[in-house]
C-alpha cells in the first residue's frame, strides 16, 4: 500500500510522515533535501537553476514510485511526484523563472513517466496559509530557505488548491493551520482517526 503526504514548503509533511510511520509501523520514504546538489543554488538564482532542480526532483521521485510499486511494505511517502509537475514546475513557468521550452520538455517527460505508474492508495493533503508556512519555515531555520520569496510560496499555494480540487484519487485534507499534530497529541489522534476511517471504514469523515 502507498500512502503519500502532499503540501507546500513548511506545511509539516516530514513531521507527519515520521509520526505516522512510528504509529502504524509503516516504512517511510523521505524527500531528499539535505543532499540535493541544486537546492541552495536554486534559492539564490531561481531562473538559472529551475530546470535543473525540477529534473533532479523528477528523477528521484520517479525512482521512489518504482521502488514503492515493487515493495510489499506499506510505504508512507513525504511528497509526491505529482507536486513537481502540477505545482512547482508550472509555478516557476508562470513566474517567468522557467522558459516555455524547458517547461514543455519537462512536462513531456513527466507525462511519459506517469503512463507507467498509478495514484497512491491514499493522498493526505496538508492545507496551510502562507503566514503559517512562513512561521514554520522560520522555526526550522534552514539557511537555504531564508531567501524563499513570498510570491513564490503564494503561487505554490494557489496551485496546490487548484490541483487538490480536481484530484480524482482517495484523499484526506487536513487543516495544518489549526490541527497541530506535531505539538498536540489530541490533534495527532484526530489525524489517525481520519486515516483509520478512510482505510478501514470505521466511520465516514473526509476533512478536518
Amino acid at each position: 500500500m502507498h500512502i503519500a503526504i502532499a503540501g507546500n514548503i513548511g506545511s509539516g509533511k516530514t513531521t507527519l510522515t515520521k509520526m505516522l510511520a512510528a504509529h502504524y509501523g509503516w516504512t517511510p520514504k523521505y524527500e531528499s533535501v539535505d543532499f540535493n546538489p541544486y537546492l541552495a543554488d536554486f534559492y539564490e538564482d531561481m531562473e538559472r537553476w529551475s530546470f535543473n532542480l525540477q529534473i533532479y526532483f523528477l528523477n528521484k521521485r520517479f525512482k521512489d514510485v518504482v521502488d514503492i510499486a515493487n515493495s510489499e511494505d506499506v510505504i508512507i511517502q513525504d511528497r509526491t511526484i505529482y507536486e513537481d509537475a502540477r505545482i512547482f514546475a508550472p509555478n516557476l513557468h508562470d513566474m517567468g523563472l522557467m522558459s516555455s521550452r524547458d517547461f514543455e520538455n519537462y512536462s513531456d517527460l513527466f507525462d511519459l513517466m506517469m503512463s507507467l505508474v498509478g495514484n497512491p492508495d491514499l493522498l493526505i493533503y496538508l492545507k496551510s496559509t502562507v503566514p503559517n508556512l512562513i512561521a514554520q519555515i522560520q522555526k526550522r531555520g534552514r539557511d537555504y530557505e531564508k531567501s524563499i520569496r513570498i510570491d513564490y510560496l503564494s503561487g505554490l499555494n494557489d496551485k496546490y488548491e487548484k490541483w487538490i480540487s480536481g484530484y480524482k484519487g482517495r484523499l484526506l485534507v487536513i487543516d495544518a493551520d489549526n490541527i497541530k499534530f506535531g505539538n498536540r497529541p489530541e490533534d495527532f489522534e484526530k489525524v489517525t482517526d481520519m486515516i483509520d476511517a478512510e482505510l478501514y471504514g470505521l466511520f465516514n469523515q473526509n476533512n478536518l
